[in-house]
């Protein structure tokens, strides 16, 4: 129990955080666009892992932990794809544009 409070006070901590600001010293969209990539993936392959560790019988892990983690992957994926489609819409729009 007290193990899961302490995963609860960690993530309350991490979500009162200040999000990281983006500036063009850091790189372009393209270096935006692929962190972005990798954290989706960081997040499925956490995810896929703790799963298997639970089915392992690891004691470490515990079913709320992982379906955390799975809902933070599958959110995250689904965030990654709805950027894609608006990405490939606004492509579109301009490759329509007349000259």
């Amino acid at each position: 129990m007290t193990r899961l409070l302490a995963e609860m006070q960690r993530l309350g901590a991490a979500a009162d955080r200040k999000p990281e600001t983006v500036t063009h010293e850091t790189g372009g969209f393209a270096d935006l666009l692929q962190s972005s990539i990798d954290a989706v993936n960081r997040a499925q392959t956490t995810a896929t892992d703790m799963a298997a560790s639970l089915e392992r019988g690891d004691k470490s892990v515990t079913l709320p932990e992982v379906m955390i983690a799975m809902q933070k992957a599958s959110l995250s994926f689904q965030a990654m794809t709805e950027v894609r489609n608006r990405l490939v819409t606004a492509y579109q729009e301009v490759m329509n544009m007349p000259i």
